[in-house]
């Protein structure tokens, strides 16, 4: 259970289909044309939040992005982006308004929301991919909507003892102090952003060419921040790839609930063996090209 310190969760409707509240022109004196780009307030699950001080997201509750182009599709599409890890952010760096934010610095689940209202603005809220039925494993094509997508907020601040299964205490300075069942070891954790998924993602390459895969340790290691107020990389590294099982699983879980983040779970019917239940929205090549 979580002490006073901690949060429990709070959720609302994602708003996508606002109206344009601001516009941006972009001409050219040489071709003599001008185009409004129109663009839209997204609401981000962290509400500024965790953001350090100075940061131009402290403390902000919304975003501005531009509506993409051309421009953008470009770089969806650049191989070399891709190869690198870098299309994402050169994408939601392009679309910010104001160019004094990082993407790199972001936080995940407010990275997540900025592609869900983009995807939405230049393609539409219905989303067709292909998924795998959990009960007959069928491949098959299924329609989602974008706009029944909610916001996880950062968890509010109670006095009382909640009803969640984890013990979380939060911290002045944006991290959680989350106490494990079976080692009892307390494990401060901090939220990852765009450059820790980056990296993330650059070691398991790394990791999948040298044939020794490390998934689960590898983020271990970097949503961790100290481990029994010990904050040295030996000890960090000891723990994430030491870490018993039960521990490993209920640490995920726990950063899962408190950390803030688009929920994009929907309801999936088979239509082939009729079985049912919610699933997560795949957000895999497909999300932003779709067969329009």
């Amino acid at each position: 259970m979580s002490r006073n310190r901690s949060r429990t969760g709070v959720e609302k409707e994602v708003k996508h289909a606002d109206p344009p509240v601001n516009h941006l022109v972009e001409n050219s004196q040489e071709s003599g044309f001008s185009f409004v780009i129109p663009t839209e307030f997204v609401d981000l699950p962290s509400r500024g939040e965790f953001y350090p001080t100075g940061h131009p997201l402290c403390g902000a509750e919304h975003i501005e992005i531009k509506q993409m182009t051309a421009k953008e599709e470009d770089i969806l599409t650049s191989r070399s982006l891709v190869k690198k890890g870098l299309a994402i952010d050169r994408l939601v760096n392009s679309i910010i308004v104001n160019k004094a934010i990082d993407p790199s610095t972001l936080l995940v689940g407010d990275r997540n929301a900025i592609l869900v209202a983009c995807r939405v603005s230049g393609y539409g809220n219905l989303y067709t991919t292909k998924v795998n039925c959990p009960a007959c494993s069928t491949t098959q094509k299924y329609e989602f909507d974008l706009n029944l997508a909610s916001l996880k907020g950062p968890q509010e601040h109670i006095e009382e003892e909640s009803d969640t299964e984890y013990d979380i205490a939060t911290n002045d300075d944006g991290t959680f102090d989350i106490t494990l069942p079976q080692s009892k070891l307390v494990v401060t954790t901090r939220l990852l952003n765009g450059a820790d998924e980056r990296r993330i993602g650059a070691q398991m390459e790394n990791d999948r060419k040298r044939k020794n895969e490390r998934t689960i340790s590898r983020q271990l290691a970097t949503m961790i921040a100290a481990v029994n107020g010990n904050d040295t990389a030996e000890a960090i590294d000891y723990v994430a790839n030491n870490l018993p099982s039960m521990d490993s699983i209920y640490l995920r879980n726990a950063y899962k609930y408190v950390a803030p983040n688009v929920d994009l779970t929907q309801h999936f019917s088979c239509e082939v063996c009729d079985h049912e239940q919610d699933m997560e929205v795949p957000l895999n090549a497909e999300f932003f090209w779709p067969n329009l």
